[in-house]
């Protein structure tokens, strides 16, 4: 910082400029003769990259020099760094999110000090060059890449940097993110039917659960990797929950409670969109006793996802 004019006591004001390589002796020095000056460049094409030297700035004036300040520590400029890091991972948090972490490089940088991290993420069908770019500061080593696409193939390189520029890339590594979520709402509609397995004239429930806008030809039965059955008590708060990658499930439930029924599809990306809540009326014990077959109930999923429920007795 320059010396204010009040301060420097007479004409022909200006600085001396010393230093010398950190653990030498003899001190180099310069004169910097202007008042206003606040920087000096000493230039040597022989002098390595990111080295120590000690540095002090005095001043003078015509009636001679004044005192020095405290000597302080400077490096010479940097070069990037010459190594990539190491053991590079990358996992899917999402349909949207990566995470990918690695270790520094294996040797230290001695001509220069990593600041931090670049990572390029790029997918499969597009050019390296229009990678997105993630920056990291200081020593952290793992960072989250956001916005992707969904159940796509993406690449990912780490390269360090420091103020001189940004060194070689690691090897790139591939992570596929997840399936995006289902947000397509399930519709539950009742419709009259009889028990296949019980005697004719035994009554159940068939509910129909159907993608809103219509099921497409080509969707396979189960168009979500799961399902998940909620079911619980009428009365009750707490809610218990099946899930399944099949095409039924089977429920043991008291014959005189009335059940709450709901059906979500869970994949990867989430869980999606449950259906609208089912209640399945309780079976009276007279009517149990006059059916000779056991208790079940039995959830399965047709075409588009066709879900019965069907009530035996147990006596």
């Amino acid at each position: 910082q320059t010396v204010p004019e009040e301060l420097q006591n007479g004409g022909g004001f200006g600085y001396v400029v010393a230093f010398r390589p950190l653990g030498t002796v003899s001190w180099m020095q310069t004169v910097v003769a202007s008042a206003d000056a606040a920087r000096y460049v000493f230039r040597n094409e022989s002098l390595p990259p990111f080295s120590p030297y000690e540095v002090k700035v005095g001043v003078y004036n015509n009636k001679g020099e004044g005192a020095f300040s405290p000597v302080t520590v400077v490096y010479s400029a940097e070069e990037e760094p010459t190594r990539a890091p190491t053991a590079v991972l990358a996992r899917s948090l999402s349909a949207s999110d990566v995470e990918v972490s690695w270790a520094p490089p294996w040797e230290n940088q001695p001509k220069g000090r990593i600041q931090g991290y670049e990572v390029r993420c790029w997918r499969h069908d597009e050019k390296e060059e229009n990678a997105r770019r993630v920056r990291t500061v200081g020593n952290q080593t793992s960072t989250r890449v956001g916005n992707l696409r969904g159940n796509a193939l993406y690449h990912l390189a780490v390269r360090a940097y420091n103020t001189a520029g940004t060194g070689p890339p690691s090897a790139p590594v591939n992570v596929t993110t997840r399936k995006p979520r289902d947000t397509t709402p399930v519709c539950v509609t009742s419709v009259p039917g009889h028990c296949p397995r019980c005697a004719p004239a035994h009554p159940t429930s068939l509910l129909r659960a159907q993608r809103a806008g219509g099921a497409l030809p080509s969707l396979p039965p189960v168009v979500s990797p799961w399902l998940q059955v909620l079911y619980r008590w009428n009365r009750q708060s707490s809610t218990s929950v099946i899930e399944t990658n099949r095409t039924s499930v089977e429920l043991s439930l008291p014959l005189d409670e009335d059940y709450i029924i709901e059906i979500r599809p869970v994949s990867d990306g989430g869980d999606g969109s449950s259906s609208e809540q089912i209640r399945i009326p309780k079976i009276s014990n007279a009517y149990a006793r006059g059916s000779g077959s056991s208790t079940s109930c039995t959830l399965s999923a047709i075409s588009t996802i066709v879900i019965s429920l069907t009530a035996r007795s147990s006596l």
